[in-house]
């Protein structure tokens, strides 16, 4: 039995385990760091103290920092939770049963999905979500990135350090990325924008050939290429707290208050998964939830 589980190994759930460690609350972080958003980003340049440094390099301090002060880290997945009388109880993907007095649901957010014919079929071959993770691979090639948000820009920008060509295709004039990053894609002879466009399809043999695109470019609706990364967006993972009666808002996020706390007593959500900071989703925002969120959970325990 713990006073205290962690769902998540990101920023925020590193930080709960960093201010839990110094609440002396035995503790349990649940979940593996590499598949934390952060850790997949190419380069972050807003956090105070580092003007530029890598996502896995700045999750890695985390990492070590929660370690350093006990933490004690499983690296796997929960996939399911249920809660008898005051006792949460929450199984693994490995099937271990543990329980907990308290709960800080931390677990980040995945991929969105295009939805198109041809993204299933061709993924691993051509089809990735990860542009630090793939992007060696299609050295000298040519790439799409579809999106235009921060982290499709910074995709683009990271992949012309290796493609030949990258594509940034986007269904809107309007980007969503911060100015500096815009005008960094823009300065990058590597990436051409196709701003206005929608993707169709996804085609190819073994693996991917083209993109069929909802509008002529060039004369063809076909866009011949090697790959193509997705950074549209992302989808809460905290569908599973819905178990326990845990409310969750019209865009899948949990719903806290200021404290952190869900509509469940004990429960308490942090960083991208939950409704809090005014839906901003960046590192800090996530990092200050994960202090808030343990503070919280500390307090609660006292009163038991």
């Amino acid at each position: 039995m713990y006073d205290l589980i962690i769902v998540g190994a990101g920023p925020a759930g590193l930080t709960a385990s960093i201010y839990a460690s110094r609440y002396k609350i035995n503790h349990l972080v649940l979940g593996d760091m590499c598949g934390s958003a952060l850790g997949k980003a190419h380069m972050i340049e807003n956090w105070p103290g580092e003007k530029s440094i890598g996502g896995f390099d700045l999750l890695s301090k985390f990492y070590e920092h929660a370690v350093s002060l006990g933490a004690e880290i499983l690296p796997e997945n929960m996939i399911a939770i249920g809660k008898e009388g005051d006792v949460f109880k929450i199984k693994t993907s490995s099937n271990k049963d543990l329980e907990a007095r308290t709960v800080i649901i931390s677990s980040g957010t995945k991929e969105r999905r295009l939805g198109i014919p041809g993204e299933e079929e061709f993924l691993g071959r051509g089809v990735s979500y990860c542009a630090i993770c793939d992007g060696a691979f299609f050295k000298g090639r040519t790439v799409a990135v579809a999106g235009g948000g921060n982290s499709a820009l910074m995709a683009a920008l990271m992949l012309s350090e290796h493609a030949a060509k990258v594509y940034l295709i986007h269904r809107s004039d309007n980007f969503r990325a911060e100015p500096v990053m815009i005008e960094r894609a823009k300065a990058e002879a590597k990436i051409e924008i196709l701003a206005g466009y929608n993707i169709r399809e996804i085609k190819g043999g073994d693996k991917v050939e083209k993109l069929l695109l909802d509008r002529e470019y060039r004369g063809s609706e076909e866009l011949l290429l090697d790959g193509i990364f997705v950074e549209i967006g992302m989808v809460p993972n905290g569908v599973l707290l819905r178990d326990i009666g845990v409310e969750i808002d019209e865009l899948g996020h949990i719903a806290v208050d200021a404290a952190c706390a869900t509509n469940v007593p004990g429960v308490y959500a942090a960083g991208d998964v939950s409704s809090g900071s005014s839906g901003i989703r960046q590192i800090l925002s996530a990092s200050a939830e994960g202090m808030i969120s343990a503070s919280s959970a500390y307090n609660f325990l006292k009163t038991k």
